[in-house]
């Protein structure tokens, strides 16, 4: 079967005038255009290749690869704003349609914009919806608590910023919990903090409890190690000056300060922490 929206593993079956025409396990042929056909081709070749509708509606394979998928989130840019609905690039010839009943706010040349790209039913088309949400599901969870997990961040809120889990649910990230500058669309590596009452996710940009104190004293050291054995850092620094050299809490960084010098790896002194030679 040969899916829109996704990449399809097909052989080259045969050449014509256009292109030449490509073919999966169940006979099914779709047309690769001369311009993305490989130079030295051979008939029965594999090639990746992503399928969509042309401008006359017909199925067409490209060796380009977009910014989005069937199925994925990405950040895109708005083309052009027409009477029927916006036009995202996603990397093809053809823009990507985003009809105004799936815009969660008006869009206009020239913004990015997240959306997910799905297959419209009723039209069989490709289409964007920046109305994100409503593709997420925190019923039944696919994670658990301590779980590692991708992030894309979505959109602010007065608490904290909201992100996407693994393509699938609605996150958290409280603002006591951010250390870095976040921007929507970003794509990020998180842990699952906690599960609130209604499935609500608690997301943590690092990891949890015990199982912070390893990695944020492995970044302490590589910061000794990229600044000369030192740093300009105790424990009576004012967590403004932690977060914008370590980007981690005051709490984390004593943790990770108190693993390093146990292991005798680090001196602790009055102007700083030092890097045992």
């Amino acid at each position: 079967m040969i899916n829109l929206g996704e990449i399809n593993t097909l052989e080259i079956l045969r050449e014509t005038d256009h292109g030449v025409y490509l073919v999966d396990d169940d006979d099914n042929q779709v047309l690769l255009p001369n311009r993305y056909v490989p130079e030295g081709f051979k008939i029965w070749e594999k090639l990746d290749v992503f399928v969509y509708l042309d401008n006359e509606e017909r199925p067409v394979a490209t060796t380009d690869m977009p910014y989005i998928k069937r199925g994925d989130f990405a950040l895109l840019r708005c083309n052009q704003v027409t009477d029927y609905g916006a036009f995202l690039d996603w990397g093809l010839v053809k823009e990507l349609f985003c009809p105004f009943s799936e815009q969660a706010f008006k869009m206009k040349p020239g913004g990015w914009y997240l959306v997910h790209c799905y297959l419209d039913e009723k039209t069989n088309r490709l289409v964007a919806s920046s109305k994100t949400n409503r593709f997420l599901d925190n019923k039944e969870l696919t994670v658990a608590e301590f779980d590692a997990v991708d992030l894309i961040v979505s959109h602010p809120s007065d608490i904290g910023m909201n992100v996407i889990v693994n393509k699938k649910h609605i996150g958290l990230i409280y603002k006591d919990s951010i250390f870095r500058d976040l921007s929507v669309g970003d794509k990020l590596k998180g842990i699952v903090k906690k599960i609130r009452p209604g499935n609500k996710l608690d997301i943590a940009l690092g990891q949890v409890g015990y199982r912070n104190i390893e990695p944020n004293a492995d970044k302490i050291m590589k910061e000794l190690q990229d600044n000369s054995g030192y740093l300009n850092l105790t424990d009576k620094s004012s967590p403004e000056a932690i977060k914008e050299t370590l980007q981690m809490s005051k709490k984390n960084f004593k943790k990770a300060v108190g693993t390093l010098y146990k292991k005798r790896l680090i001196e602790i002194k009055p102007d700083g922490i030092y890097l045992v030679e």
